[in-house]
């Protein structure tokens, strides 16, 4: 019988059944079968389901290395820090993460509830498909998760505490290094579709702007302790169905620029974008599904404006956040952020270490640097120009024109 109390180790597929059984969790005569689904860079993810009752947990478990590549070392203690906003989300917004059944600091592991109902946003793209509510749910997400955990709201000493809690220095340092830093020069570990190699040679690795602009973006990140973030809030991260949709994956929670989270879904969306520009023959189909997702990310803007400001006067507590032109300034930087992120995401994704599948999947070689070239274009825009956009057209608009 393998011990789970003294020491750590990464779970195999039956080791996660006998660590399931320790936990009362399926009744003791169960019989349970599990498959090992994570595929993601970072985690090991083990469903576990009673074939008798249907009853099914998730057992995700940090690994010492990620799995993108062995180069990166990091501390399994990022379940902690996952486990622990999960527990914040789960008092904010509770109808959109999964429900946390167990925590294990030994094995560096959280049960939670499966979601396997569910669709990952991200292949639902890629299959077209489209979510009506997906727009009112991410923007309600982003207001609360980001407006009650910054000093707009908390007291400034229990959000100092926050801070050191959710200090990640291993996974802050992969964003810092794939988004901030190696995209904008020819860096070894850089993964470019060679038909797009030209474009990012000519226009991104030779262009001093640019560097010099995400250099000041990248000590943002560095200092700029704004909010709890998720921290990879892409469409592999979120799960939806039709009328639902839960967040996962937040590993990468520290305390960083609200505009973080923001940027990375539109970028994301950008991604299905243009993929859907790409792969979709009929003419009618294509923009039917377009306009759905420029529709998505007008409104995710839009209403996180809304909501925010409405949240604003009912939430903030800091007495000189009352002032008036606040909430304005506050605003408008916050856009600013987004922008540039979406800008960094969009490059970060074509060049760096981690591509995305809506891009990948394209078979078109022709096709699929039409489509890189595009996000990278627009990237340069929301980089360079981020002080110019302040409500969703803005976003919109530089999406139509490059893409």
């Amino acid at each position: 019988m393998t011990t789970f109390t003294d020491r750590y180790f990464t779970m195999t597929e039956t080791e996660a059944v006998e660590y399931a059984k320790t936990l009362s969790i399926f009744p003791e005569d169960s019989t349970i079968t599990c498959e090992e689904i994570g595929d993601g860079n970072l985690n090991y993810v083990f469903r576990l389901v009673d074939p008798q009752t249907t009853q099914s947990i998730i057992i995700k478990q940090a690994g010492p290395v990620a799995r993108i590549s062995d180069e990166f070392k990091v501390s399994p203690d990022r379940n902690r820090i996952e486990h622990d906003i999960l527990k914040i989300q789960g008092e904010l917004v509770p109808e959109y993460v999964p429900e946390v059944y167990h925590y294990d600091p030994i094995m560096n592991c959280t049960v939670m509830e499966d979601l396997s109902d569910y669709t990952i946003l991200r292949k639902a793209f890629l299959h077209k498909q489209t979510f009506p509510l997906l727009s009112d749910h991410l923007s309600t997400f982003l207001v609360q998760t980001l407006l009650l955990t910054s000093d707009l709201v908390l007291n400034h000493k229990d959000k100092k505490e926050q801070v050191k809690a959710f200090i990640n220095p291993e996974l802050c340092e992969i964003t810092e290094d794939l988004v901030y830093t190696e995209p904008f020069y020819d860096c070894p570990r850089n993964e470019v579709f060679s038909e797009t190699l030209p474009y990012v040679q000519e226009e991104f690795w030779g262009d001093e702007q640019l560097a010099l602009e995400t250099a000041k973006l990248k000590f943002q990140f560095l200092t700029k302790a704004q909010s709890l973030i998720h921290g990879d809030f892409h469409t592999g991260s979120i799960f939806v169905t039709e009328n639902q949709t839960k967040v996962i994956d937040a590993e990468f929670a520290f305390y960083g620029p609200a505009g973080y989270d923001i940027g990375n879904i539109i970028a994301n969306l950008i991604f299905a974008y243009v993929n859907g520009e790409q792969t979709i023959e009929d003419p009618i189909e294509r923009e039917s599904y377009t306009s759905y997702v420029l529709t998505t990310i007008r409104e995710i803007i839009d209403q996180f404006k809304e909501k925010f400001t409405y949240a604003f006067y009912d939430q903030v507590t800091e007495r000189v956040a009352e002032y008036p032109g606040f909430l304005e300034y506050y605003l408008e930087e916050l856009l600013t952020d987004t922008a540039a992120v979406v800008g960094l995401e969009l490059a970060r994704r074509v060049i760096g270490l981690a591509p995305v599948e809506d891009l990948t999947s394209i078979t078109n070689p022709t096709k699929r640097a039409a489509a890189e070239i595009a996000c990278l274009k627009a990237a340069k825009v929301f980089i360079l120009n981020r002080q110019d956009f302040f409500n969703g057209e803005d976003f919109t608009r530089v999406i139509s024109e490059y893409a």
